[in-house]
């Protein structure tokens, strides 16, 4: 890719653009800042590089060649627009901007993350987009690390390292419940280790992962639950758990964002099962510093 500008030092673009307009090696020298010599030094690597003498002396002005004549339109033209970019102030005002966010998450984590981002952002700043996509665990770390969206929404059972080249901003800290159905059997009572295993399970596997966290730390004690139905998305789950004497154990701020929790009975799990905890990973890179920098505050507010 680019393999003419490979073999020129972008440098020298300058000297050329320079000497074009002001017909002077001296007067282009002094614009550069540089000695005549070096320009001079300078113009002669170009006229090896772009095989063209570029500039012929002509009294006492430097005059351009054909070939100098076709290439500085073009080489103007992106001097400018590279200085322009270069020069540009990463300003961000949330009240005017239209810039859209993309985040990658779940339907879980979106449901119990974004309606009060969302409501945040429409206050403070009206115009401002964002898209969700559907985010495949691994996979979105990799969209985020790659540039293809600003942030990524994902819980963490237990402390781990941060990937490399990643932050990771913790929202809040949740723990499980048992959900059933008002009417089922074992709604008012307690629940047990020996009840739990026997009841039928509904399970949301989003990622289709073998070691759920739930099932990974019940086979750490040599024991498993009984999967009756597995889901790659939460929001059936409410409507199956409504119908049948089948429980859901999710996270409790998940379980009252997403069911009428007038119609369940929630039980503590009769296991000691480790909460949970949400983050927002982001890089913290990321070229649009002071947009990144607002919406990770908006995002600290949540707390």
């Amino acid at each position: 890719m680019h393999h003419n500008l490979r073999l020129l030092d972008l440098n020298l673009l300058l000297v050329f653009d320079a000497l074009y307009r002001l017909g002077s090696v001296t007067e282009a020298a002094s614009e550069l800042a540089i000695s005549p010599s070096a320009f001079s030094h300078a113009l002669a690597r170009l006229r090896v590089a772009l095989e063209d003498p570029l500039f012929v002396r002509q009294d006492s002005q430097m005059q351009p060649t054909p070939r100098a004549d076709a290439l500085f339109p073009a080489i103007s033209r992106a001097l400018e627009t590279l200085n322009g970019e270069l020069g540009k102030v990463d300003s961000f005002d949330p009240a005017t901007s239209t810039q859209t966010f993309t985040f990658a998450a779940t339907d879980y984590t979106a449901a119990v993350f974004f309606p009060e981002l969302i409501a945040r952002l429409q206050a403070a700043a009206p115009g401002i987009r964002v898209r969700i996509i559907y985010s495949r665990e691994y996979d979105a770390l990799e969209d985020l690390l790659a540039g293809r969206v600003n942030f990524a929404v994902g819980f963490e059972e237990e402390k781990v390292q941060p990937r490399h080249g990643l932050a990771s901003l913790a929202l809040f800290t949740d723990d499980y419940v048992v959900a059933v159905r008002k009417g089922h059997p074992l709604a008012g009572e307690t629940l047990t280790p020996e009840t739990y295993l026997q009841l039928g399970h509904v399970v949301v596997s989003p990622w289709n992962e073998h070691h759920r966290p739930i099932d990974s730390y019940l086979l750490s004690r040599h024991v498993s639950r009984n999967t009756v139905v597995e889901l790659p998305s939460v929001m059936s789950a409410p409507f199956i758990v409504s119908r049948t004497d089948l429980a859901i154990t999710l996270p409790r701020r998940g379980v009252h964002q997403l069911f009428d929790t007038r119609q369940l009975a929630l039980h503590a799990p009769p296991f000691s099962i480790p909460p949970y905890t949400l983050k927002v990973y982001y890089r913290p890179s990321n070229g649009q510093a002071k947009a990144q920098q607002w919406m990770l505050a908006q995002i600290a507010a949540l707390k």
